[in-house]
């Protein structure tokens, strides 16, 4: 598999066709080569026929062979990219997705409509590598913004994060809502574990094989991480507050009608990401 290449564009366009020859998505490559080199898109396109070094065409070449395996290309680099911030990521938590990004885009905007400026205390429960909470507090620096996980391992990497960042959270350690009972919280943001066992024969064996389970799968067809979080909300939130969750794609009227009977004075919404599947719900007190 040694090979010399003239440029980087040469490199690329061998790790591309290696890995769609392995049955792998050939951009894995180029944003694996973009992880690796410290470099944007932009970056890429302007240094295409710049020479790679001996040490990183190595390590390129000893990468791509992971991802041809199914190694996630995110925790062959260490790194994964979440609204417009670099996060570290390990196998100990799930690799950031775009779809979370959309929450993220929700919490915000009703921020503002229900709160305006007011700081606001936010509490982020399964906070893995800390993406959805270190950047609510990079977007809102005023804002109180607390985590909670129940893996040690998974809170390491998002101090690290938080740390590199430069955010200002608190991490709390147990299991769901029991290290901040006693509390009221504005904003109460999960994306937990949602994925029925039933559901694991349809998976990517990328995903599978690689991703911390504890991160993916919940019991009673994935809702129940949902059903123990929202039985705590009328003792956990603020009289006026905003509660978001990522759901799975089937889940919206199961999740909202849990938040019905729990917050009957609430106003609850199933909301469609952007290629138009439930994806969250919103409940707004």
């Amino acid at each position: 598999m040694k090979a010399q290449f003239k440029h980087v564009q040469e490199a690329l366009s061998w790790a591309s066709s290696y890995l769609q020859d392995h049955a792998r998505e050939p951009m894995a490559a180029r944003f694996f080569l973009q992880d690796l080199l410290g470099w944007s898109s932009s970056d890429l396109m302007m240094k295409q026929f710049d020479p790679l070094d001996e040490e990183v065409m190595d390590r390129f070449f000893t990468g791509v062979e992971k991802i041809a395996q199914g190694t996630p290309y995110q925790y062959v680099s260490g790194f994964a990219e979440f609204y417009g911030r670099t996060f570290q990521v390990t196998p100990d938590v799930l690799i950031p997705r775009p779809e979370t990004e959309e929450l993220i885009e929700q919490i915000l905007r009703r921020k503002q409509e229900l709160f305006g400026a007011k700081p606001v205390r936010i509490v982020d429960i399964g906070t893995g590598s800390g993406c959805i909470a270190i950047t609510l507090k990079c977007e809102l620096p005023e804002a109180d913004v607390t985590t909670v996980d129940i893996s040690r391992a998974a809170i390491q990497v998002a101090k690290q994060n938080a740390l590199n960042l430069e955010a200002y959270v608190t991490f709390l350690e147990g299991d769901m809502t029991a290290p901040i009972e006693g509390e009221a919280w504005d904003i109460f943001v999960s994306n937990p574990p949602y994925i029925a066992d039933v559901e694991k024969q349809q998976m990517n064996d990328v995903v599978l094989d690689h991703e911390p389970h504890i991160a993916l799968f919940a019991e009673e067809d994935g809702l129940y991480f949902y059903k123990k979080m929202i039985e705590k909300l009328p003792e956990l939130l603020a009289e006026r507050a905003l509660v978001a969750f990522e759901i799975g794609y089937l889940q919206g009227p199961a999740v909202k009608s849990l938040l019905e009977t729990a917050l009957p004075k609430a106003t609850v919404e199933v909301v469609q990401d952007l290629n138009g599947r439930d994806r969250m719900v919103i409940a707004t007190l």
